[in-house]
């Protein structure tokens, strides 16, 4: 192939829209062309403004031609007499010399199906197609990129490999789906990289975070990085394979709700890495006796006081412990502990960070454009446009790839109710109706609906669960009959109603008395999860104990007594970290718990009870199996509020028993006269005011006899000593 020198005829403005970065299709210009003539005459340009020459080689390096800059500002161009062959650059800029690949001269990266997919907004597995994936393309090994920016007038990849200038990756457009593409070579993981993207008015906008990227940098930079989807050997093969009947309604689940970046802190008041976090909290989770674990939100996201509930990297396990493997080995090592991970989940908003989704491609493509549907003014946040097929898209397969790539076995949706409604916290002129003029936001309930379609039509046992505050019907009932599909709705009525009662001093708890009988009138409506989360701890509600009334003895008797009562009350269980040993002051996310306050005896107690709470609730099918059934739940007596007693049995599948009696007050109630399902003898198998929790040993005896002697409406009965501010749990001995 000897050298030629056919003139180019490129135009002088497609020439000076390449070097400016204003070119739309730079593919149809740069990289290798054959002219629109009979004879074998081929063009090859490269835009390479580091270099002050450039010549072609051959796939193996031999130079063909030296290329002749046909711009000031670094386009290179040559005219060769030749079949189209396989190339590369050679280049040089003073004394450095490289050979690098052109990444003009490879194919499109998505296939013909994928692009259609995309374009409809039913691409379930999303992320093996849009983000940054490590690849090989005709033998070269590379990195491919695809970021959807329908209204964008250019888009281009930018890193540390490119001195972040825009105009040497731009991207080829896909049309019929909106998507950009590039096959960049030589490039591997760990670089950093942004899109730089010219906005639909032409101007160039900030440079924006990769939507589906799978790792970031350590917040507060905002680069995504080169990673792939994650690679680990999964050793959880016992744990999957029964997940789920784990995750049944008749299963008995303890959660406990962890912010991973203030559970414990390292030397320094450093965030524990992934590995460290695998090593110190699941061992104690499982010694305590839970069988799940939720975490707050693990997406990446820059603002650490927002807990993980503002995130922008949604397909990222944050950077702050480490890389994405390390929370692969995470979960990996739960499960292997035989602890399920469930997730908390945030579709509902994103916050407006210039780097991030909002006016992505120049327009409102993932939001809204009014802001009486776009824009939430509680945590000035932006709403998500669900009803765009592509951005339901884009959610629904993210809730899909934590549980297909992390193994993630749950899914807990933040703040459902602010999604279910057009006018939630808005006032009347601050919202607008739907199609019918209602205040329901249909398109949210289609696209929860297809969630929770998607994740049951897996049939792996995965989860997820509703935080919603509102009487919306059916949340945890099938679509097919008319629900939203969520296994699970948090019972934020039973939460707000028992903790006013707990407030109360008990001389005044008789004149609340139904703060802790109502929930029982609504309590099988929904499949309940009875939640004291991370929100009962923060802005100025003070720490659980520091909620009860009365002296110190008390406020832990108080705590003792309630936890009790939140065991064995139907629903599944959910208590946030530092509740289990009466943490005393309010959650702080920038520091770990106060692990000290467990050399106190209190303390340890409370940590005690409610390790024995998780072992009688998980080996007591009478107070699990039942949870979300009615048939598993009985009143024996409702209605003693001058003592602020209450009684009432839990009921198994196999019909076995168990009576629970609380007494709300610091009064010790002796003979106390209480209705039993039969007689014998039954033993206390809890005591909340045991001297072994931090209680004055007030019961009796470890077991009572139960005498046919008709009470509260049934045949047996027994005579009771009621400890102060405490709580007994009987089951036939």
């Amino acid at each position: 192939m000897g050298e030629t020198r056919l003139r180019d005829d490129l135009l002088p403005a497609a020439a000076e829209a390449i070097v400016t970065g204003r070119h739309s299709d730079p593919f149809s210009v740069l990289g290798m062309h054959r002219w629109q003539t009979e004879d074998q005459r081929l063009t090859v340009r490269a835009f390479a403004p580091q270099a002050e020459r450039v010549a072609l080689t051959d796939a193996g390096g031999r130079t063909i031609v030296s290329m002749e800059r046909v711009h000031p500002d670094g386009l290179f161009s040559v005219v060769v007499e030749e079949a189209p062959f396989e190339y590369r650059l050679a280049m040089r800029a003073g004394k450095h010399e490289w050979v690098t690949d052109d990444p003009y001269r490879f194919d499109t990266v998505l296939g013909e199906l994928d692009v259609h997919l995309i374009a409809e907004g039913r691409h379930r597995r999303l992320y093996e197609r849009l983000g940054a994936h490590p690849a090989e393309m005709h033998g070269t090994h590379g990195v491919y990129f695809a970021v959807w920016a329908p209204n964008a007038k250019r888009v281009s990849v930018v890193g540390d490999f490119n001195g972040w200038d825009g105009r040497r990756h731009v991207m080829r457009r896909r049309p019929e789906a909106g998507v950009w593409e590039m096959f960049v070579p030589d490039l591997t993981r760990g670089l950093y990289y942004k899109y730089e993207i010219v906005g639909a008015h032409g101007n160039v906008l900030p440079l924006k975070m990769d939507p589906v990227a799978f790792a970031t940098e350590v917040p507060p930079d905002t680069s995504s990085v080169i990673h792939g989807l994650v690679e680990h050997d999964w050793q959880d093969g016992a744990w999957m394979s029964r997940r789920t009947a784990a995750n049944d309604r008749s299963a008995p689940i303890s959660i406990y709700e962890v912010h991973l970046g203030s559970w414990r802190r390292g030397d320094g008041n450093a965030h524990l890495s992934y590995d460290a976090l695998a090593d110190a909290l699941i061992p104690y989770v499982k010694d305590l006796g839970f069988t799940h674990l939720e975490l707050m939100p693990v997406s990446e996201h820059p603002f650490a006081g927002s807990w993980g509930y503002q995130p922008i990297g949604l397909y990222a396990p944050t950077s702050r412990f480490g890389a994405p493997e390390g929370f692969a080995r995470f979960v990996d090592r739960a499960h292997q502990e035989g602890l399920g991970v469930i997730i908390d989940w945030v579709p509902a908003h994103f916050p407006s960070d210039a780097h991030g989704l909002g006016n992505f491609d120049g327009t409102a493509l993932y939001e809204h454009a009014d802001p009486r549907e776009g824009f939430h003014k509680d945590w000035n946040t932006l709403i998500y446009n669900l009803g765009r097929n592509e951005v339901a898209n884009f959610l629904e397969a993210n809730g899909l790839f934590w549980l297909d790539r992390y193994h993630v076995d749950g899914l807990r949706v933040d703040a459902v109710a602010s999604m279910l409604y057009r006018d939630y916290s808005r006032a009347h002129d601050e919202w607008v109706p739907n199609i019918h003029g209602g205040r329901e936001n249909l398109e949210a309930i289609e696209f929860l609906s297809s969630l929770n379609d998607r994740v049951a039509e897996r049939s792996d046992g995965a989860l997820t669960a509703a935080e919603e505050s509102t009487a919306f019907p059916k949340v945890s009932r099938p679509t097919s009959d008319g629900g939203l599909g969520f296994n699970f709705k948090w019972n934020m009525g039973w939460m707000h109603d028992t903790l006013h009662y707990m407030q109360e001093d008990p001389v005044y708890r008789r004149w609340h008395h139904d703060n802790i009988t109502f929930g029982l009138h609504y309590a099988f409506s929904e499949d309940f999860i009875l939640p004291l989360s991370h929100d009962e701890v923060v802005y100025g509600k003070g720490s659980m104990i520091g909620k009860m009334p009365g002296d110190r003895w008390q406020k832990f008797a108080n705590l003792r007594a309630y936890y009790a009562f939140m065991w064995t009350h139907p629903g599944k269980k959910l208590l946030f970290m530092g509740g289990e040993f009466a943490q005393e002051r309010e959650w702080n996310h920038d520091q770990g718990l106060d692990w000290h306050l467990l050399v106190d005896p209190m303390h340890k107690g409370v940590q005690s009870l409610i390790r024995d709470l998780n072992t009688l609730y998980k080996t007591t099918g009478a107070l699990h199996q039942r949870d979300c059934d009615p048939e598993g739940f009985e009143w024996i007596d409702a209605s003693d509020s001058v003592s602020s007693v209450f009684s009432y049995t839990r009921t198994g599948l196999d019909g076995s028993s168990v009576v629970v009696v609380l007494n709300f007050t610091p009064t010790v109630r002796y003979n106390y006269r209480v209705g039993f399902p039969h007689g014998g003898r039954w033993r206390e198998a809890m005591n909340t005011d045991s001297s072994v929790y931090g209680g004055s040993n007030v019961g009796n005896g470890g077991t009572v006899e139960v005498v046919e002697q008709p009470f509260h409406g049934r045949q047996h009965s027994a005579e009771l000593t009621l400890p102060p501010l405490g709580a007994l749990v009987f089951v036939p001995h």
